[in-house]
């Protein structure tokens, strides 16, 4: 799915990958002011928080032979982060006001272009429908599951953990904090002990595991396949600044410059 919004007369394109938003990197440059896009992106923003587009993954229009450069959540902070331009900060505010909780709760934005197309309207309250019902059908999924632990297992808490919370980060997003990619703190969190890799998943060790230092998710990929992502809570991103403050005298980069 993807989506156009409209910043100050601006275009910025979106598509939504694995559940997950990507900004097109061209339109975010421009509206943060940088001249050399390609420059930007390699400057500023991590491999991992990249992608290219092609006719193949996405659905854009006018997406050129050579692909179409895009960002993700954590990519685009880079980028607001280094631009010299005001209006830095509004856009920022804008998007993770507006633009994020809308696509995260609808999948859509563009309130006036549904009261003018007729055919958009119809297709989002579809979708909105749908959403409703997977919604219920997981909300009594979870309350059996429920019942069936706390009759095996009544002083297990696991599946509090799958409590949606908007105070929720990704690693990504801490990290861009210090200034480093998500790999470099992720094993920088190994090192201290606090969390092991098991799979593709980071999980934390026993001694912090019930601390409400993190949250996971599951992510459906297809109807056989899901992936577990670990994301961390206020509390955990409190827990980490500490630590490295305390382990390893590393500050956030807003302290390092103060």
């Amino acid at each position: 799915m993807n989506e156009i919004f409209n910043f100050h007369g601006q275009e910025v394109r979106t598509v939504t990958v694995d559940n997950e938003p990507w900004f097109v990197a061209n339109d975010v440059a421009n509206v943060l002011g940088y001249s050399n896009q390609r420059d930007a992106l390699s400057k500023h923003v991590d491999g991992e928080d990249k992608i290219t587009l092609t006719s193949q993954n996405a659905t854009l229009e006018n997406i050129p032979n050579r692909g179409l450069s895009a960002i993700n959540e954590s990519g685009l902070y880079s980028l607001i982060l280094s631009s010299k331009l005001p209006q830095a900060k509004d856009f920022k505010r804008w998007v993770t006001s507006e633009v994020l909780p809308t696509i995260r709760k609808h999948g859509m934005y563009a309130v006036d272009d549904l009261l003018d197309n007729p055919d958009m309207a119809i297709a989002a309250f579809q979708r909105l429908k749908e959403e409703r019902r997977l919604r219920l059908q997981a909300q009594e999924e979870v309350a059996q599951k429920n019942q069936m632990i706390q009759e095996l297992q009544p002083k297990a808490t696991y599946y509090d953990l799958i409590l949606q919370s908007e105070s929720l980060v990704a690693i990504s997003v801490i990290a861009k904090d210090y200034g480093m990619s998500a790999k470099k703190l992720n094993n920088l969190l190994h090192e201290l002990k606090v969390q092991f890799k098991q799979g593709s998943t980071w999980l934390l060790y026993q001694k912090y595991a019930d601390k409400g230092y993190t949250q996971s998710k599951t992510h459906t990929i297809d109807a056989e396949r899901s992936r577990m992502h670990t994301y961390w809570t206020q509390k955990g991103r409190l827990f980490i600044y500490d630590l490295l403050k305390n382990k390893k005298g590393i500050l956030p980069k807003i302290e390092q410059e103060a």
